[in-house]
């Protein structure tokens, strides 16, 4: 891993010099607390009528009413925050030129594609941690499942991580950051549909199975409920080793081709 951390602290300079990542982590933030207002909003209405209807009270659920929401809420806002953070990794780097002058450093691919991709997953943690003020507004409000809360957010990291893998590898494919941002979103968008398949293929059958496994909501669900299941974990694994793998193969290609 020989210069990972000049090529690190760089990408973090021009992540952190770059408006783009100032309007993606507001963007975000803003939509989490609005989000986050809303639930509560609703858990609070929904607790003053069932003060006055047993059955209604029989159905009050913070995890169900609140974190989950939020937290499905927050997936989706992803696949919009992961191809913008990601689409200058290669791509510019490409247009400019630089990509040539990496490869004459003494610093190999695999070193420069782990500094990249630390990069912006750091960025990434950086931004999701400004969502933890909501969870100490819920903690002074009601009493939630913090293992659930936990789960959430391991699930979101993990798929946060998923998705910026594949972003990274969206952007060594272009010289232009618009059109890896393009290709990282519609890529991201079919893993996210790809499991409504089924609906058409039928309840049964391999291909059917296959494709609701490949299909990267249904595993972020169980996190959601504070489900901790190690197959989802090993999904998101396989799924970030082999876009990276893909993005170190391109990147080699690069340079042989010169």
């Amino acid at each position: 891993m020989r210069g990972f951390w000049s090529v690190y602290l760089k990408e973090l300079y021009l992540l952190f010099a770059s408006p783009i990542f100032y309007v993606v982590a507001f963007i975000f933030l803003l939509l989490n607390g609005y989000f986050f207002y809303s639930a509560m909003a609703f858990y609070n209405s929904y607790s003053f009528h069932a003060a006055q209807n047993p059955f209604m009270a029989s159905q009050l659920n913070l995890t169900d009413m609140v974190l989950r929401p939020v937290f499905m809420d927050l997936s989706i806002v992803l696949l919009l925050v992961a191809p913008l953070l990601t689409m200058r990794t290669y791509a510019e780097e490409r247009r400019s030129g630089t990509l040539e002058l990496l490869f004459t450093l003494p610093v190999t691919d695999r070193a420069a594609l782990a500094a990249k991709y630390g990069a912006v997953v750091t960025t990434f943690l950086l931004i999701l941690a400004g969502t933890l003020p909501c969870m100490a507004i819920l903690e002074l409000l009601a009493q939630p499942n913090w293992k659930t809360i936990f789960s959430g957010y391991l699930g979101l990291v993990l798929l946060g991580c998923a998705f910026l893998s594949l972003g990274v590898f969206a952007s060594s494919l272009t010289q232009n950051q618009i059109v890896a941002a393009v290709l990282s979103f519609g890529s991201l968008l079919m893993f996210w549909i790809i499991g409504w398949m089924k609906m058409i293929l039928g309840p049964e059958g391999r291909l059917a199975d296959t494709l609701e496994y490949l299909a990267i909501t249904g595993h972020f669900d169980t996190f959601s409920k504070g489900i901790l299941d190690s197959r989802d974990v090993v999904y998101y694994a396989a799924f970030i080793l082999f876009f990276l793998f893909l993005s170190l193969r391109q990147v080699e290609s690069c340079r042989w081709r010169g």
